[in-house]
């Protein structure tokens, strides 16, 4: 008898750990991070709760929940990606949303809901659910009404233009296409919170993320900043095909995001809407200094910016209306992640990852019947630590090109199709030691394929990565 009242507790704790909600209401920062570390309680096999490495100016933590099936620990060739929400402490809708995707990631893996667990199972997701704990808190002691009040951190600092302006680099005609930190010159001293994100972006080899705002309803895609002088001029960055398909992941699983009878902020009528619901930055209006971009030129990481209301503090009330409009559009812009290609560049001897290889992608799918596309994309992603990459790419075929300082390059030939919930096409290559000149073996992206046949040089150089030391790039003092 007394076996059969322990087995029923046991089963009530069960469903109620299963079964338990976090409320619609507005988190304070403390309730935000007990309900975070509530959900890592309820799922300590698929969660972890960590903090970055520096605190806001008041010292409030930055609290980030992953979850993967190996919480704490990169696995080669699964994908990372992150959300980031609450950079401006007044626009408060994202932080709400990922405190509501933490608890059914959770809710659902204990489920065993099939489509959740092989979501956790094959990719790494971090949840930063607010990077401005400190103009959240400004914000709401001032009524939460105020349109730009608590929009800055505690020293008054727009967060989203204090990182290294690394769009300038390209706009001066840097030579290289990726990783610009290694070249970036800081002529100001970045504030904690924006410090923390840049090490948090350096230290994982993100592949993906988004970072959450609100004042408009738009998937917003780089570049945000404008290369000449209009404030609103289209600037396009080399995978602006992919950017753009990737902000349509996120506006078509919205019901208003790319619905043309949304009426606008501040109109009847809906200009982006009209356009799918995504926006090139810089043609709404120029942003420097802006993380978006920077997780694109620093890192392997395509990040874009989702705006995702009118109203930027929505009262309490709407909070559950807003999840079921978001819910399906954060799910789905999660296993974007899986496009395109990943896989292995090893030594061909040893069988050791080599980290810092250089991926190019050479776009050459077929145009009709008898000719193909020739469009080198003039950005490159590297490998991480372990060797492992990922490319995003839209469905196509694609030559992919890989190069790594001592090796002879290699190319080998793809067709991506992005099937539905399925991981990444698998590509790996094995290098072999040059037998030229070690120090002098990359080739010039600008000059496939004829450079691969007739192996022209260019200047050696360190391999790229975004394994770098961030103190390295403070200015003097």
């Amino acid at each position: 008898m007394m076996l059969v009242a322990f087995t029923t507790l046991v089963t009530i704790c069960m469903v109620f750990l299963i079964e338990a909600k976090v409320e619609f209401k507005h988190h304070n920062n403390t309730e935000m991070a007990a309900v975070l570390q509530q959900v890592h309680n309820r799922c300590p096999d698929v969660s972890r709760l960590y903090t970055l490495s520096e605190p806001s100016v008041l010292g409030v933590p930055l609290y980030v929940l992953e979850f993967s099936d190996r919480p704490g620990r990169h696995e080669l060739t699964e994908p990372e990606m992150k959300y980031i929400a609450n950079m401006h402490g007044n626009e408060v809708l994202g932080r709400e949303l990922l405190l509501h995707l933490a608890d059914y990631l959770c809710t659902s893996y204990l489920a065993g809901e099939p489509e959740i667990v092989k979501l956790l199972d094959s990719t790494r997701i971090h949840l930063l659910p607010s990077m401005n704990p400190d103009g959240w808190k400004i914000a709401t002691d001032a009524g939460a009404k105020d349109y730009l009040l608590g929009r800055n951190n505690a020293n008054d600092v727009d967060l989203n233009r204090d990182f290294p302006d690394l769009d300038q680099l390209v706009y001066d005609g840097s030579i290289d296409n990726n990783h610009l930190m290694k070249t970036a010159k800081l002529n100001h001293r970045i504030q904690p919170e924006t410090e923390s994100v840049i090490k948090m972006i350096m230290d994982n080899p993100f592949v993906l993320s988004a970072n959450m705002h609100g004042g408009d309803l738009v998937a917003n895609y780089p570049y945000d900043e404008s290369k000449g002088e209009s404030p609103t001029e289209y600037s396009e960055s080399p995978d602006d095909r992919t950017f753009r398909s990737l902000a349509m992941v996120y506006a078509n699983n919205h019901p208003r995001m790319s619905n043309p009878s949304t009426p606008g902020c501040d109109s009847p009528t809906n200009e982006f809407a009209k356009q799918g619901g995504i926006t090139n930055g810089a043609a709404w209006y120029s942003v420097g200094g802006g993380m978006q971009d920077f997780n694109y030129l620093a890192s392997n990481d395509f990040e874009i910016t989702l705006e995702l209301g009118c109203d930027k503090y929505p009262a309490a009330e709407s909070l559950s209306q807003e999840w079921d409009d978001n819910k399906a559009a954060l799910l789905e812009y999660i296993w974007a992640a899986h496009y395109g290609v990943k896989g292995m560049i090893r030594d061909a001897v040893t069988g050791l990852g080599l980290v810092g290889a250089e991926i190019h992608a050479r776009n050459i799918t077929r145009t009709d019947r008898f000719n193909r596309m020739d469009a080198d994309i003039k950005h490159d992603v590297t490998s991480a630590r372990g060797g492992d990459y990922w490319r995003l790419l839209n469905p196509g075929e694609y030559e992919i090109i890989v190069q790594a300082k001592g090796y002879e390059p290699q190319a080998k030939l793809v067709e991506v199709s992005n099937e539905k919930h399925t991981p990444a096409l698998r590509l790996d290559f094995d290098l072999t030691v040059a037998t030229e000149e070690p120090d002098n073996n990359f080739v010039d992206y600008n000059t496939y394929p004829d450079a691969l046949l007739q192996r022209q040089m260019y200047e050696s150089q360190e391999p790229a990565g975004n394994f770098l030391d961030y103190n390295d790039y403070y200015p003097e003092k």
